[in-house]
């Protein structure tokens, strides 16, 4: 029954994301969206709080139950460019070109939250079911891109699927009416399938395929805020690495033979601080987080085996900005805007090892309102639009091409480069518990 209701809980709640920030969702429900993912020191709605700071959540003096759900689509596009060689295995001056467009539709965005405040206590607690992770690409095979040729000559087919379920229940206690601190103990759930899977050994048809894998994972988020009850508020957080189980993949080749093999994969750490500003018509927020990829298993390896699979992602750490503004200048219809920026993980000699996760989204745009019901209903919208910017770029890489002085096996005047952009719309609903607030 446990497996049961996890899985259950899974399928409702964690989605095929194509990520704004790395692999990292850059805000959670439809208000934290709108205002770019900032909340760290402005905790305008309760999914925001609890995403990145739980130390702010005691700003809720009620028991408040959120949910949202958004439709995401996303439009990667891979490109490559390979020299020919002849039958001695020499370049004949000319190139084979191409690219291949993603086909893999509309991904759903639920998350769901609830807090538990009172007015007369020093005690705050929350619990939330986010999906804050994830990756997924369809490249159909192609006779027109050397990189989706069949194998053994390009991959053939490329299909990715990584999603991270994260529950948490948090903890917020008030040292005093203008400080708090907060604490977050996540359990984290996650599946990955690779087609092809490049973590495991090829064999002579090439590499194989995976059924879906499953990890789960442990970690915290701690936090601080602080509210000066004159507008101005600051915030810092961090949550640990997510430390998770291998995965153990089950792999399919084209011959028909069969092999297992394990992929160790973490959520990274980040490092969050947070400004905040509130009057009667305005809210300002605005973040930094840094992710910490470089010390995160399956991020910070990179390159061949001995046995020509892949190590790693390869990524470098990031850094994300996230603005928000909120006007309140219209009577119960709070309009927002929100801009996220966030540098690119993914190193030119790499980029090749990151076909299957090409979701890098630079620039992020949003458009946002909420419509104030009554006293315990709010409905909130926000429109998302996101840019890579200038397109991933590195060489086409081979292990046969491997030498001293060329270590990842890049092969001479080839090219592969994606980019993508993306856009959301998103839906959320809060009920505010009446009967919880104190006279």
């Amino acid at each position: 029954m446990k497996t049961f209701f996890l899985r259950s809980l899974f399928l409702l709640f964690s989605v095929s994301v194509l990520s704004q920030a790395g692999h990292i969702m850059q805000g959670v429900g439809a208000v934290n969206m709108s205002m770019g993912g900032a909340s760290t020191a402005q905790p305008l709605d309760i999914s925001g709080a609890l995403q990145w700071n739980p130390a702010s959540i005691s700003t809720f003096d009620d028991k408040i139950i959120k949910f949202d759900l958004g439709l995401f689509f996303s439009s990667p596009e891979l490109f490559s460019t390979v020299p020919e060689f002849d039958s001695s295995g020499q370049p004949t001056g000319n190139f084979f070109s191409g690219n291949t467009k993603d086909d893999r539709g509309v991904s759903p965005m639920p998350a769901l939250a609830m807090v538990w405040g009172k007015e007369d206590s020093k005690h705050t607690f929350g619990a939330s079911a986010f999906g804050i992770s994830g990756f997924g690409v369809t490249f159909p095979e192609s006779m027109s891109n050397p990189i989706n040729m069949p194998q053994p000559n390009g991959f053939g087919h490329i299909e990715s699927d990584y999603i991270l379920l994260q529950i948490g229940f948090s903890w917020a206690y008030e040292l005093s009416d203008k400080f708090s601190i907060g604490v977050q103990p996540t359990f984290n759930y996650s599946t990955l399938e690779l087609a092809p899977n490049p973590t495991a050994n090829p064999n002579g048809s090439g590499y194989p395929s995976t059924d879906k894998a499953t990890a789960t994972g442990f970690g915290a988020q701690f936090g601080l805020f602080y509210d000066s009850g004159s507008g101005f508020k600051a915030g810092a957080s961090y949550k640990t690495t997510q430390k998770f189980s291998e995965f153990e993949f089950d792999n399919t080749y084209l011959d028909n033979s069969t092999a297992k093999n394990k992929f160790q994969m973490d959520y990274p750490a980040i490092l969050s601080f947070g400004l905040g500003y509130t009057n009667d018509l305005l809210d300002l927020a605005l973040d930094y987080r840094l992710v910490d990829y470089e010390n995160t298993d399956g991020f910070s390896e990179t390159g061949w085996t001995p046995t020509a699979s892949v190590a790693g992602f390869g990524w470098e750490n990031i850094s994300i900005v996230s603005a928000g503004i909120q006007y309140k200048g219209v009577d119960k219809l709070p309009l927002r805007l929100g801009y996220t920026y966030s540098s690119n993980p993914i190193p030119e000699e790499v980029a090749f090892f990151n076909i299957p996760a090409t979701a890098i989204i630079k620039n992020a745009f949003q458009l946002g309102f909420s419509y104030e019901a009554n006293e315990s209903w709010t409905f909130d919208t926000v429109f998302h639009y996101g840019t890579s910017g200038d397109a991933t770029e590195g060489q086409v890489l081979n292990p046969m091409f491997i030498s001293a002085s060329n270590p990842l096996g890049a092969i001479p005047n080839s090219e592969i480069s994606y980019d993508m952009t993306t856009s959301m719309i998103q839906f959320g609903v809060r009920y505010k518990f009446l009967n919880s607030q104190k006279d």
